[in-house]
């Protein structure tokens, strides 16, 4: 039995770099070669390690929402729901105007558009975009429970705006609006949030 050679590069790091490069040009828009370059590492070692694109467009899209996941939990565990969603929402746009990461959402913008050949990885993020806006309706059927909104509130529809607004809000990020401009799109849904 052969011992294939150890690794010379960090995985972890290569992922970083390889979701780096995913977010800003997308699935179909990001090339092997980009890909390489961008890890520093040749193709054979990338199939060694992730398998083809779409393997390590996935493991992207799972590291990216590991990091994520906390910053959710952590809003949505806030005891007030207005603060919770407040604060949801001036943390996405902490993150998504970071100049060290690319601009907008790579949850949105990673496979929105694709080809025939990707509509797997479309239909996948939809689905875990909808998973955010199921944790939404969680955390507003829990506060119509607690008379933390109103009883008249649809959990859903409310869910719904949420969830459109923080999407939203990363296409503007990756068109190019400044983040003051995004936290004043945030102070006007504040205004007009239930009580």
């Amino acid at each position: 039995m052969s011992v294939g050679r150890p690794r010379s590069f960090d995985v972890d790091k290569a992922l970083d770099r390889a979701l780096n490069v995913f977010w800003r040009k997308g699935f179909e828009g990001t090339s092997l070669p980009d890909l390489t370059e961008a890890m520093g590492i040749n193709r054979p070692s990338l199939y060694a390690a992730f398998g083809n694109k779409e393997a390590l467009f996935r493991r992207a899209v799972e590291r990216y929402e590991e990091n994520m996941a906390s910053q959710l939990r952590e809003a949505l565990d806030e005891p007030e729901v207005r603060t919770a969603v407040e604060t949801l929402l001036r943390n996405n746009i902490e993150l998504i105007t970071d100049p060290k990461n690319p601009r907008g959402c790579f949850m949105v913008q990673g496979a929105l558009a694709c080809g025939e050949e990707a509509d797997s990885l479309r239909c996948e993020m939809a689905k875990r975009r909808s998973v955010f806006e199921a944790l939404l309706r969680k955390r507003f059927t829990r506060a119509i429970a607690e008379k933390n909104l109103p009883a008249d509130i649809s959990a859903p529809d409310l869910a719904r705006y949420v969830s459109a607004l923080s999407h939203g809000i990363a296409v503007q990020a990756a068109g190019g609006a400044t983040r003051r401009q995004l936290m004043r799109v945030v102070d006007l849904a504040m205004e007009t949030w239930p009580t």
